[in-house]
């Protein structure tokens, strides 16, 4: 084990935010807040009771004291920019301070220009939604923030979201500070199950709750990997269409089939049933934080509203250079390169993972997106080898990260996005022996 010192700057490179919020959270399956043993100020009678849901584990600090140089992280899923035109895109962002700077710099529209919209209507035509009209898409701080405004439009505290289970750390964090109900629906290797839906919804309505939301990623799920089989997703919305619940639907993944060959959107085929998010955070660049939420015509205003009541405006320059990669730049070939780039990393970490893994581990095989989704046996938590882990070089996201519950759990994701075949070789050798140890010991 190194000093403190010596893993400080290998945590700063190699996790990224969304990987430390995932790790934060995954902490609080096994402590309780941070705050415990501490003294109560007096302005902790100020905070309101939603402050209570936004809480943060003891697991950044360990990170600040137990990272190794050389650290292999499989716990991010960042884009790999180093494939972005870089030293084009500085030019690019020059002209338009030098040309546009009093436009770029200033306030803008609190529902973004109209180009930017026009555009993402396009992207969306490209992913398989035909009817997008610019005036319905909303241009929001990532899809991070269009959850939010979701959360906050639809949902009093004590309503039920419904969700997939795993599901994305940052959706679960957005809900609960909100004081909502979220409850899971089982999934499988098809994605989720309709019938357990439909069983899910009756038992929660016969118990008198308000269901408001169903939140899923059908392309690729973060964590899991997975993608909502064909099949099932018209089936999906006819029963929340049956129920008046409406879909939320996440796609930041959606053009990331390694193949091409792109599933229709639940937005396809139901405009009024289904809220549909996007995102250049994963096709372009997470750092300008510039996402869209495609609202059904009849809630567009009030939606538009309350994103313009957090935000004011989403952040022009960043809107503009985004425009003109859209514009100049070969964005469909880029999508190509990431294609082509991560089905190879994922076709590394399934190898790896077939080379070294004990027997009784298995894993998801995901056909685009950042994540594959290991499953250790029953009665193992994943929590605490995360420690093990940091001593043998690896870094992983435990899989209780990913659950309303702050259960236990025999689950953790790997991430292959940002990492290169023979690094991921190396931290799922590194890896193996950790669970190997833990099967061994139930």
């Amino acid at each position: 084990m190194n000093t403190p010192s010596s893993g400080a700057n290998a945590a700063a490179e190699t996790l990224s935010e969304e990987a430390l919020d995932a790790l934060s959270r995954a902490g609080t399956a096994a402590a309780t807040a941070d705050t415990a043993g501490a003294a109560a100020h007096r302005h902790e009678a100020l905070l309101s009771s939603r402050a209570a849901n936004i809480k943060q584990s003891a697991v950044r600090d360990v990170f600040e004291i137990s990272m190794q140089p050389g650290l292999v992280s499989l716990a991010g899923g960042n884009p790999y920019l180093q494939s972005l035109p870089l030293d084009r895109l500085a030019k690019t962002a020059a002209a338009i301070i030098a040309e546009h700077g009093l436009e770029a710099l200033q306030y803008g529209g609190g529902q973004g220009t109209q180009e930017l919209r026009e555009q993402i209507c396009a992207v969306m035509a490209a992913e398989g939604i035909l009817d997008a009209d610019p005036e319905n898409v909303v241009i929001t701080a990532g899809s991070q923030s269009a959850q939010d405004v979701a959360a906050k439009v639809f949902c009093d505290p004590g309503d039920v979201i419904l969700l997939e289970d795993p599901t994305y750390v940052g959706a679960l964090n957005t809900f609960e500070a909100y004081e909502v109900d979220i409850q899971p629906v089982a999934g499988d290797e098809y994605g989720l199950i309709p019938s357990a839906l439909q069983k899910t919804i009756a038992e929660l309505q016969a118990a008198g709750k308000r269901i408001k939301l169903l939140y899923t990623i059908p392309n690729f799920n973060n964590p899991s990997g997975v993608m909502l089989a064909p099949e099932r997703r018209q089936e999906i919305v006819d029963i929340c269409r049956e129920a008046n619940i409406l879909v939320l639907e996440d796609n930041p993944y959606g053009l990331l089939k390694f193949d091409g060959v792109l599933p229709e959107p639940l937005r396809a085929a139901n405009p009024e049933d289904v809220l549909y998010l996007g995102s250049f955070s994963k096709i372009f660049a997470p750092g300008l934080r510039i996402g869209w939420a495609l609202v059904p015509a009849h809630l567009k205003q009030r939606y538009y509203l309350a994103s313009e009541a957090v935000t004011l405006c989403p952040p022009t320059f960043n809107q503009l250079l985004v425009s003109d990669y859209l514009r100049n730049y070969d964005w469909r070939g880029q999508i190509s390169t990431y294609r082509t780039l991560y089905a190879e990393r994922c076709a590394a970490l399934l190898a790896a993972l077939e080379e070294f893994m004990p027997a009784e581990v298995s894993w998801t095989r995901p056909e685009g997106g950042f994540f594959v989704w290991l499953t250790l046996p029953e009665g193992i938590d994943s929590y605490p080898l995360l420690y093990t882990g940091i001593d043998a070089g690896v870094v992983f996201v435990p899989g209780a990260a990913f659950s309303a519950s702050h259960a236990p759990s025999n689950k953790l994701r790997l991430a292959f996005s940002a990492v290169p075949a023979e690094t991921l070789r190396e931290g799922v050798r590194r890896l193996a022996p950790v669970l190997a140890e833990a099967i061994a010991a139930r």
